[in-house]
């Protein structure tokens, strides 16, 4: 009989690894701690703001390859939707200057050479400085590569780093954004079309991921909280010790856990994964209807010189964002300021600048601290026992700890299960 691969974890990245076995062919069982699948990738409603809301809020790219793949196999590509161009609107709420990155259709990013198209005060030079990203060393922080670029590091890069690596950019690893440079930013406008999802992330990736492994017959089990893996003698992986039993792992079958490093870490020996996270704030506002926004409007905006540091517009809610936060966040104390930044980014007066409904979500260790220090702890996907595989966002997948990063996670790990049970992945998908 075949063996069994068995994913441990409904997030992102767990997903990403059912869906890719199961499409070739694998039988698959998915065992979730919780009640529900997406991990951090999910939507809810809000009864008090009478609205669906994201646990937290995501802006991908069209360039994001990974995501693109996995939306095509499990038939969602049409869940994301963007402007037509690969536009960035800015705010400084110090300054009250407005600006917007195009980064135009061809393969140079930004029409650097022409001066109306380049953020304000830049350089040509300093997009020409930007290059030093892809000879970043191992231990340089953003701010120690990019800081020559001048403006275009304190209006661009800076706070784009910021909402990719969740890191302050005086620590961040320089090296993470070369990926970003390589397959996004890189290559034009055409890569960089940003994408939100149209209703919600449940919508876009949790729900269309389990209806595909429901219909490919895969064994899905929610509220299984794995406890121990049971080790032979030479190390291979014998059982796995549920709250609610135990499963025999035989010598055809295969494990992938795709759970937070803390987690790993406990299930797994000697195992070293990162121990250093940070936070992130969002706040939802449900506006008045006496506030709209235009059709031909971004739904996003990317702040400078506030609380927030960006704007996320849907049905009738925005959602604030703040990255990169250290400690025990009170991310309550924070939503006067953050609404302060709403108000004056959308020119709010009288009764509409009164601070409506909101929702305050605080994800204390949305991901990784991605130092150079933590990069380093990083394990590969195969860092785990005999018949153990690795997927998370926090994995060495030579991306940051994005959607991305965690859809690409499963996907290696899938690669490998399926390649010791003598078995390869699918090819590209036509959905």
């Amino acid at each position: 009989m075949p063996g069994t691969a068995h994913v441990v974890g409904a997030g992102v990245a767990g997903l990403s690894a059912a869906c890719e076995l199961s499409a070739s062919g694998v039988r698959v069982a998915v065992h979730e701690a919780t009640g529900h699948a997406g991990g951090r990738c999910r939507s809810f409603h809000d009864e008090s703001l009478g609205a669906l809301i994201d646990n937290g809020s995501h802006l991908m790219l069209s360039g994001n390859t990974s995501i693109q793949r996995f939306l095509a196999l499990i038939g969602a590509r049409d869940s994301l939707s963007g402007p037509v161009s690969a536009r960035f609107p800015f705010l400084d709420l110090a300054t009250g200057e407005r600006w917007t990155v195009d980064l135009g259709n061809g393969r140079i990013p930004g029409r650097p050479f022409s001066r109306d198209a380049r953020v304000p005060g830049a350089r040509l030079a300093d997009y020409a400085r930007s290059l030093r990203l892809l000879n970043a060393s191992q231990g340089s922080s953003i701010d120690e590569v990019l800081s020559p670029c001048g403006q275009l590091h304190e209006r661009f890069w800076k706070p784009v780093s910021i909402a990719v690596l969740n890191t302050e950019p005086e620590r961040a690893a320089a090296t993470l954004m070369k990926p970003v440079l390589r397959e996004t930013i890189g290559r034009g406008g055409r890569a960089c079309r940003p994408l939100t999802a149209k209703q919600g992330l449940s919508s876009a990736f949790a729900d269309p991921a389990v209806a595909f492994l429901a219909g490919n017959g895969a064994e899905l089990r929610f509220r299984t909280r794995l406890r121990s893996i049971t080790l032979s003698e030479p190390g291979r992986v014998t059982a796995l010790c549920f709250r609610d039993g135990e499963i025999q792992v035989g010598p055809d079958d295969r494990v992938i856990l795709a759970v937070p490093a803390r987690v790993a870490e406990e299930l797994v020996p000697d195992l070293c994964t990162p121990d250093e996270h940070r936070g992130i704030v969002n706040v939802h506002f449900r506006m008045p209807e006496s506030v709209s926004r235009a059709p031909e409007d971004p739904p996003f905006l990317g702040l400078l010189g506030g609380t927030a540091e960006w704007l996320f517009w849907r049905d009738g809610t925005v959602s604030a964002t703040v990255s990169a936060c250290q400690g025990d966040v009170d991310g309550r104390s924070m939503a006067g300021a953050i609404w302060g930044d709403v108000r004056r980014s959308l020119d709010l007066e009288g009764d509409a600048a009164r601070m409506p409904p909101h929702r305050v979500i605080v994800e204390r260790m949305a991901t990784i601290a991605q130092t150079p220090e933590q990069v380093a702890r990083r394990p590969g996907s195969d860092a785990g026992p005999l018949g153990v595989f690795l997927a998370g966002d926090w994995t060495d997948t030579g991306l940051p700890a994005t959607i991305e990063g965690a859809v690409r996670s499963g996907r290696l790990a899938a690669e490998l299960a399926a390649g010791s049970m003598g078995q390869a992945l699918m090819g590209d998908p036509v959905r």
